[in-house]
């Protein structure tokens, strides 16, 4: 399964955690792209695209995804599946919590892609988020906040890669 990871970072957390990903992802090789150098235009050369965005301030989308926010509605995501990975401030920013993950996801899935890695909110102290399912029980995707729960962030991310991996019939 190609796959590749597509992230944008300022503090360099969210970088961190793409080089973290490409390091326990043994099923292939992992390509990283961040969004300041690349287009999401080669997306359409991998199976499996993971997509790591940090949600900043009040709810804001991080500034190199903010440059290609618009490259995401002109692609075609069929036949693709996706997963995400959110970065943020629960305590700080409580009722924003990773919502740029969800604001992206809601991006992807209207182009086409199917959707792994729903992560339970268990352990998580929040007031709102747009990266929530239906059922309010999940985040889309793995939500991760590097300022108060980083002791919790490579038992949280493995657990994660595990389920996506298992999600994708790879184990």
């Amino acid at each position: 399964m190609k796959t590749a990871l597509f992230y944008g970072t300022t503090t360099g957390n969210t970088g961190d955690i793409a080089d973290k990903v490409k390091a326990e992802w043994d099923i292939s090789d992992i390509d990283l792209f961040d969004v300041a150098d690349a287009t999401l235009s080669s997306a359409s050369h991998y199976d499996l695209l993971i997509f790591a965005i940090p949600t900043w301030d009040y709810g804001e989308v991080q500034e190199d995804w903010l440059d290609v926010w618009e490259e995401v509605d002109q692609l075609n995501f069929a036949g693709k599946q996706a997963a995400f990975i959110g970065l943020g401030d629960q305590y700080g920013y409580p009722e924003w919590f990773v919502d740029a993950m969800g604001m992206l996801h809601d991006k992807i899935v209207t182009k086409g892609a199917e959707i792994v890695g729903h992560w339970p909110i268990d352990g998580y102290e929040f007031e709102e988020s747009k990266a929530l399912t239906q059922d309010k029980k999940h985040f889309i995707g793995l939500a991760l906040d590097e300022d108060w729960q980083r002791e919790q962030t490579a038992e949280r991310l493995t657990g994660w890669l595990d389920q996506v991996k298992l999600e994708l019939g790879l184990f």
